[in-house]
């Protein structure tokens, strides 16, 4: 691989300096080993030395140059490129290449693929994948992605990244407990799945629809989200969905990330659906991701699943069993070792045939061929220019202070008293055990980042600030709140940044209680109490907490909600608190009061209201309890009006005159019924967002239904969503097409989307609309 040869180049093969036999011959081993002749560039797969192999033809299309490679090799050598770490066929002159990168918010050092070094130190580290959903801007999700791939190809080309990266994470946020949440964007299925498409687009889109960037995965597939939970654990929970909730819920995302983000990956969960690791499940992976959704792409498994379905799960008798069953049911690729050590057996044992293995290295193969991986040296390929200096640059960075800004979410802001006003404002208490943290603010799955710049740093840019640290860390064991009381009271307002880390929340670590950690809800109320100015209240977390409390506590006049923000994350809160950017980020998860995880288990995957037991539900889509905050809540500097300007009351379906539903009373319509088409069934709705306030500002514009109630249909779901710009005292235009049988269908209770006939009352703001859908 073209990144390992230039890794090796930096230990001084290209010289021979030495003038004794003995250190010239130990120096020429050294570079044989490393794949190449002394003084000479780095070996790549198909470079200019290559022996005329048709799978070097760049004339040749992607699959006759794969099926050249796949018969030159030998079955231990096909194995070799069933794991993440990929042997080397020296005879072939391909080199090793490590599958396992990850670029969730930027390009990251956790898995081998990618590493940090004086020649690229750092690269961009945008928020937390939570946070960035909070903006609900589509077009930001594909900006980042586009940067982080830019910076990606850059380091690839100096030796210091592989091409394909395992990101982004897509699993509904389905539980506030859940660890994990802060990687993903949030409960909704809609956001989800408009974060997968826009971000992998951002991530491998080039000129050439037959050609990666690099190369993105979507995970984890699927129904996966709890890693430890009072006793349960990712390796051996089984998800008990119903097929309406699998449908409904747990697997929009995944299919438009295939279908709409064309991505060239997706990776199967730890976890159990209904029984079946999803590994090792025909139906999920052949028959639904590569057989209904015609994936173009590889599939992958979470690190060591096949040897957790064998060894935590023993689903099968044998290892063999567990590799032939993984390959059968459409695996080309393990994040491990156990398809290296046990496939050989599986395929003499008569388990899995050879031409399995060749189906599925063939898969892995396209992809790389796509990269340009087996194109010969990548710095004269399309993005063979790119090096250290197109990373961390001043426009990535500010891109990260901007992403930071648009999805922070103002909770609270009584009596207006955001934004704080320099001329009023000449001291500021910046307290918290968040308050002067770097490396938290960038969350997990992270990377080294360009720089960082903490909450206190960016206040004290703005303002003269006395600071105390409150708690020793976020567990808040012993909160010094009589100190910290002292100087809010000695200033003109106080800023208080609490929150979590990923001591409380994170991968393998799911929380209990929905509780500020420790004594810091000790520590809020002591200092808002003693403060004589405004209190600014931020909560730096993934998940949700119970702060009724504070946002009752009339001394608190402000609560933002500011996720993981990122390298820039004190800069853009110091834009906020000052009024330099007006807030317009809104909740991607609803915030439950504790009540709600005292009597719902973490392990019921069931998203509907269940009224005889009392079970209330899950997200904004169906839970039927109080809430702290609300999906969608987030308040702006500013006041918007929205104007209906055009929608229709009345969508009729064309139907034969011979259709059922024609002759008697139908609730509903299967979306797939030949005997009408759903291309041409769609509609505009028109407004008008008007800005009545003095501060210009984004505002995000939901569209959501609420359908008519059959088929258990949730009590209202989000139809779109649009990111608008509107300067004081203007308005702007607003335009939603609404697809009929895409946007008003359902699942019904055995997974089948059908189209709600009926009244179907749509949301916009305070606007309501009526809508009848009649055949």
């Amino acid at each position: 691989m073209a990144s390992v040869s230039m890794r090796e180049n930096r230990v001084g093969c290209s010289s021979t300096n030495g003038s004794r036999y003995s250190v010239l011959l130990l120096v020429t081993l050294v570079c044989l080993v490393l794949g190449r002749v002394s003084g000479q560039n780095p070996v790549f797969a198909c470079d200019a030395g290559s022996n005329g192999f048709g799978f070097c033809d760049k004339s040749l299309g992607v699959d006759a140059r794969v099926a050249d490679l796949v018969k030159r090799l030998s079955l231990q050598e096909k194995i070799g490129f069933l794991v993440n770490s990929a042997g080397n066929v020296s005879r072939l002159g391909i080199p090793k290449y490590e599958w396992w990168s990850e670029a969730l918010h930027g390009v990251s050092y956790v898995g081998p693929g990618t590493k940090f070094s004086s020649v690229v130190p750092g690269a961009t580290s945008f928020p937390q994948v939570i946070l960035t959903a909070a903006s609900f801007n589509a077009s930001l999700f594909e900006a980042i992605g586009k940067v982080v791939s830019t910076e990606a190809r850059a380091m690839h080309n100096v030796g210091l990244a592989g091409l394909t990266f395992w990101s982004p994470n897509i699993n509904i946020f389905r539980d506030p407990r859940w660890g994990r949440g802060q990687e993903t964007p949030g409960e909704d299925p809609l956001l989800s799945s408009k974060y997968a498409a826009g971000y992998v687009r951002g991530l491998q889109q080039t000129d050439d629809p037959n050609r990666l960037k690099v190369a993105a995965c979507c995970k984890h597939y699927t129904a996966y989200d709890l890693d430890n939970w009072k006793g349960i654990d990712r390796y051996h929970f089984n998800a008990k969905v119903s097929r309406q909730d699998l449908d409904d819920t747990f697997q929009p995302p995944f299919k438009s990330c295939v279908i709409d983000g064309n991505v060239a990956s997706v990776m199967c969960s730890y976890n159990q659906v209904n029984g079946k690791p999803t590994c090792a499940d025909p139906d999920l992976l052949s028959g639904v991701i590569r057989g209904e959704w015609k994936l173009n792409g590889y599939i992958v498994s979470d690190c060591d699943s096949v040897d957790v379905l064998f060894n935590s799960q023993h689903y099968t008798k044998t290892p063999e069993e567990a590799a032939a069953k993984s390959i059968l049911a459409g695996l080309d690729l393990d994040c491990g070792s156990f398809l290296g050590k046990h496939t050989e057996a599986a395929v003499n044992g008569g388990l899995v045939n050879e031409a399995a293995v060749d189906k599925a290295i063939s898969n892995n193969f396209a992809t790389l061929m796509r990269l340009g991986f087996f194109d010969g040296d990548p710095r004269e390929q399309q993005y063979g220019k790119l090096g250290p200096k197109d990373v961390c640059t001043e426009a990535n960075q500010e891109l990260a202070r901007e992403a930071a800004r648009q999805g922070i979410v103002l909770l609270k802001n009584s009596a207006g008293s955001l934004p704080l006003s320099h001329t009023a404002i000449k001291t500021l208490a910046v307290i918290g055990p968040n308050a002067n943290v770097t490396k938290t603010m960038i969350g997990n799955y992270e990377g080294a980042p360009c720089k960082y710049t903490t909450p206190l740093q960016g206040l004290a840019a703005m303002v003269t600030t006395s600071y105390h640290q409150g708690c020793a860390n976020v567990g808040c064991g012993t909160a010094q709140a009589d100190d910290a009381a002292k100087i809010a009271a000695a200033a003109d307002a106080t800023v208080l940044v609490v929150g979590a880390d990923q001591s409380i929340e994170a991968e393998s670590r799911d929380r209990v209680d929905l509780h500020l950690p420790g004594q810091q809800q000790l520590l809020i109320t002591t200092v808002a109490k003693a403060s004589k100015g405004p209190v600014i209240l931020v909560i730096m977390s993934g998940g949700g907490f119970d702060i009724s409390f504070a946002k009752n506590d009339d001394k608190i006049t402000s609560i933002l909600w500011v996720g993981y923000p990122g390298e820039a994350g004190g800069a853009a809160i110091a834009d906020i608190i000052f009024g330099h950017y007006n807030p317009s980020g809104r909740l991607p998860m609803t915030w439950y009061p504790q009540s709600y995880v005292d009597k719902v288990p973490m392990d019921n995957m069931n998203m509907r209201p269940d009224p005889s037991t009392g079970y209330p539900g899950r997200t904004y889509r169906f839970y039927t309890g109080e809430t702290i905050y609300a999906f969608g809540d987030g308040l702006s500097y500013t006041q918007f009006h929205h104007h209906l300007v055009k929608a229709p009351k009345m969508v009729n379906i064309p139907l034969s005159e011979s259709h059922t539903c024609r002759l008697s009373r139908c609730t509903s319509l299967q979306v797939d019924d030949p005997s009408y088409s759903c291309e041409n069934l769609a509609f505009d709705i028109h407004l008008r967002v008007q800005n009545m306030g003095k501060h210009s500002g984004f505002q995000t514009v939901f569209l959501y239904s609420s359908p008519p109630s059959i088929h258990n249909s949730p009590k209202k779901h989000l139809l779109g969503f649009e990111k608008v710009f509107v300067q004081a005292q203007s308005e702007s235009p607003v335009k939603f097409r609404v697809n009929v049988c895409k946007d008003l269908s359902l699942v019904d209770e055995i997974g089948t989307r059908k189209v709600a006939l009926g009244h179907h009352l749509l949301h916009i703001g305070d606007l309501k609309h009526s809508l009848s859908l009649r055949v």
